[in-house]
């Protein structure tokens, strides 16, 4: 080797190994252009990838397949409730807030502060269901559960609204919200009375019974429905007229029932049901008597004065505690996680809270003005689901959901209520107590 090139040596070595780390760079870079952009012609037809996005012309067609979505983001959810802490329904406060909080809890332990809740007072009263909602709608709530009375509902309902402010209830029934009036904010996962009277009216009409009376509470819960169950059962009614809930005694409208020569009388009643019990005893009604849920809710040893023999044989139907069509594990989780609590309007109440979080999750924002146009969505049409976990997971991933709750399958039509309700036919004992005798599915 001459001298020349030994000087040189070690300067060509370099350049050596300079060139290959271009060329491995160059490499590398060509590698990820391909990825976002590679043309590949073979014959007729060219196919063309950018960016995850591919069209294909063939012959002077083109298609365009779009990238699939990318995956979403927990959206965190506020919500206060306007539940009867006090009032005439305070009996049943436990089987309305219990399952919310324990929904809460099932919803956290998924996606940790997915949701938080505040409990206000209904009073089952105007007023101070006012006074409790004016609280929500200055502070940061998506939404709100309750009320639990159809009449208190109604009261609030409009400001609510007009405030862009999600409303679910659990327990509303009266047929007077079935309404456009009240869409998109207000929903409800009770089924309507328009389905529960029917119901009802098939099982007076299966006893057979000759001449009933029908009476009902003068406001917005019974009196629809004391007039569609009178509508239902035709000729056979004898005596059909509200009353006033507020009055002090119902000897009036128990000798009119006597008078009427009734040998059934369907009441549709909250607490008062109990002093008409009484005051029916003393005009000496002996027909079969019919209540619904209303009665079943509230009506218990104390507003009978203790005479629990007053209950016996009274036959009525109410939205399915534990329906069997529901999720199947919802009865065994609430008695685990709050044993012996009632369960009136449990399910119902557990399914408002996950209808609303998971609108909020397909909608991606926790603005109720956004999220409502998701409420009838994840009720209907789409992959079914009913644990929250599941249908959480199944949202992530971008898939249209059908939540079929606690409840049974909701099936939201356009006033956001279920299309179906599934009832309890249920029968007094001599202490007092309740038996299911039979769920009917009303609907559908």
């Amino acid at each position: 080797m001459n001298e020349n090139l030994r000087k040189w040596l070690p300067w060509i070595i370099v350049a050596a190994v300079a060139i290959i780390i271009v060329i491995i760079i160059a490499v590398n870079s060509g590698g990820d252009d391909e990825a976002s952009a590679t043309t590949t012609t073979a014959g007729d037809s060219t196919t063309t990838t950018v960016e995850e996005e591919t069209t294909t012309t063939s012959e002077g067609e083109t298609t365009t397949t779009e990238a699939p979505p990318s995956a979403l983001e927990p959206i965190a959810v506020k919500i206060g409730t306007v539940l009867p802490q006090t009032g005439q329904l305070a009996s049943i406060i436990e089987a309305l807030e219990n399952p919310i909080k324990m929904g809460t809890d099932e919803i956290n332990a998924v996606s940790p502060g997915l949701v938080s809740v505040d409990y206000g007072d209904s009073g089952t009263d105007p007023n101070i269901a006012s006074a409790t909602v004016d609280k929500y709608l200055t502070g940061d709530y998506a939404g709100i559960i309750g009320a639990a009375a159809s009449g208190v509902t109604l009261s609030i309902v409009d400001k609510v609204q007009s405030s862009q402010v999600s409303m679910c209830s659990g327990s509303n029934t009266a047929a007077a919200l079935s309404s456009s009036d009240y869409d998109p904010y207000y929903s409800r996962t009770a089924p309507s009375d328009n389905l529960q009277a029917p119901a009802l009216a098939d099982v007076v009409a299966a006893d057979a019974p000759t001449a009933v009376a029908v009476l009902w509470r003068n406001d917005e819960y019974g009196k629809g429905f004391g007039e569609l169950v009178a509508e239902e059962l035709g000729d056979v009614v004898v005596l059909a007229q509200g009353y006033d809930p507020k009055a002090g005694s119902f000897a009036t409208e128990a000798q009119a029932v006597v008078a009427s020569g009734a040998d059934a009388l369907v009441m549709i009643t909250f607490e008062e049901g109990g002093q008409m019990l009484l005051d029916l005893e003393g005009a000496g009604y002996g027909g079969a008597i019919y209540v619904a849920d209303g009665f079943k809710d509230t009506v218990g040893a104390d507003q009978v004065g203790g005479n629990v023999a007053l209950l016996e044989g009274i036959k009525g139907t109410a939205p399915s505690a534990s329906p069997a069509n529901g999720e199947s594990t919802f009865p065994s989780r609430f008695e685990a996680a709050f044993p012996g609590t009632p369960t009136i309007f449990s399910a119902q109440d557990y399914d408002c809270l996950m209808v609303t979080v998971l609108a909020a999750q397909v909608a991606q924002s926790a603005d109720p003005s956004v999220f409502v146009n998701e409420i009838q969505g994840v009720t209907e049409g789409g992959e079914k689901c009913s644990l929250f976990e599941d249908c959480f997971n199944l949202v992530m991933a971008g898939t249209d959901i059908d939540y079929d709750g606690a409840s049974g399958p909701l099936d939201f039509g356009p006033s956001n209520e279920p299309g179906i309700g599934t009832y309890d036919v249920f029968l007094y004992d001599a202490e007092g107590n309740t038996e299911t005798l039979e769920q009917i599915v009303a609907g559908g």
